[in-house]
């Protein structure tokens, strides 16, 4: 069973079809605040060397638990506004002293995002575990009254865009485990703070969403083709994705010179945390404009369709295809 069928077998049911829960088909779940604003609520798991590192500068660490739940704010066009965490530490990592000087830069982390992305620590919960330590952060932003952006309001003939670049995260990865030796060292530190530091485009966000931009949206977690498909799914469409139009940064495309068999982390790596949205082609220059005015690449990357899936198209307007769509969390 796969992770979106133990999803739909198990979990959907536990919703009673309630609508805040939307079919569990967003970045976060929508609920009732006060008579301006509705809250966003996500929750995110990190765990020791499966998301971040056991070696990762424990600040890092603490900046990464963070940010990745405020993409998912970002993704629904919220302004954060406080979370929750649960720490289980692993029994592994000892005691004592140096514990404290760890779990006091993982705060560091913590701290610094909050002051560069809002919201604040509300509660939580501290265990021990015999298994690696592990991180549960519930973030909460706030929406204007009855608006967020969703998966499933794309529409056929909407363009599709995504921001920043995609697959340094997952070519940092590699870089850091020690498999790109020959990469110039700027590349290398470029793509390992991809990696380590992520940041949540919580103003574009907030911007698609305030001048009605997007039709759709989501943020890219588990690879482009898995999140355009979820998108393309929930909207009942297909997606196709111009090849030669997805953005790579300069690092990228150097350690994909230096080692060709990473040229799919751009497309299925995982752990950008960029925005993916549609609009419609009416938008363009609007587009434009707020990409210059935020100083951040929008990139428009294909379009959607009428049908189903997704595909991605080379120069010639061959298919390609990929033996892995995204990130696999089980």
């Amino acid at each position: 069973m796969s992770e979106f069928e133990l999803i739909s077998r198990c979990f959907l049911p536990l919703t009673g079809n309630c609508a805040e829960a939307d079919g569990l088909a967003n970045d976060a779940a929508i609920l009732p605040g006060n008579d301006q604003f509705d809250l966003a609520v996500t929750l995110d798991s990190l765990v020791e060397d499966v998301h971040f590192l056991a070696s990762d500068p424990p600040d890092r660490i603490g900046h990464k638990i963070l940010c990745v739940n405020l993409s998912d704010l970002a993704a629904m066009g919220a302004r954060p506004y406080g979370y929750l965490m649960a720490f289980s530490l692993s029994q592994q990592r000892g005691g004592g002293t140096e514990i404290e000087a760890w779990a006091g830069q993982v705060t560091a982390g913590l701290a610094a995002a909050q002051a560069t992305f809002g919201g604040v620590l509300f509660g939580g919960d501290t265990t021990a575990t015999p298994g690696p330590t592990t991180f549960s952060i519930t973030a909460l932003g706030q929406l204007p009254k009855g608006q967020a952006l969703r998966r499933s309001t794309a529409r056929a003939g909407d363009d599709l865009y995504v921001s920043g670049s995609l697959g340094d995260a997952a070519i940092g990865l590699v870089a850091l485990r020690g498999h790109l030796p020959d990469l110039a060292e700027v590349h290398h530190l470029e793509l390992i703070d991809s990696y380590q530091l992520p940041e949540p485009r919580l103003a574009l966000g907030q911007v698609l969403l305030s001048e009605k931009l997007a039709s759709a949206a989501m943020d890219v977690s588990d690879g482009l083709l898995a999140d355009v498909g979820h998108i393309a799914e929930a909207s009942g469409l297909k997606a196709i994705i111009w090849e030669a139009q997805v953005p790579l940064s300069v690092a990228a495309e150097a350690a994909i010179s230096v080692n060709p068999d990473l040229r799919d982390l751009p497309f299925c790596g995982g752990d950008d945390y960029e925005i993916l949205f549609t609009a419609e082609p009416a938008k363009r220059a609007l587009i434009e404009a707020q990409a210059e005015a935020l100083k951040l690449p929008i990139t428009r990357i294909g379009r959607m369709d009428s049908g189903s899936g997704v595909e991605v198209l080379t120069p010639d307007q061959r298919p390609r295809t990929f033996a892995q769509e995204g990130w696999v969390h089980f």
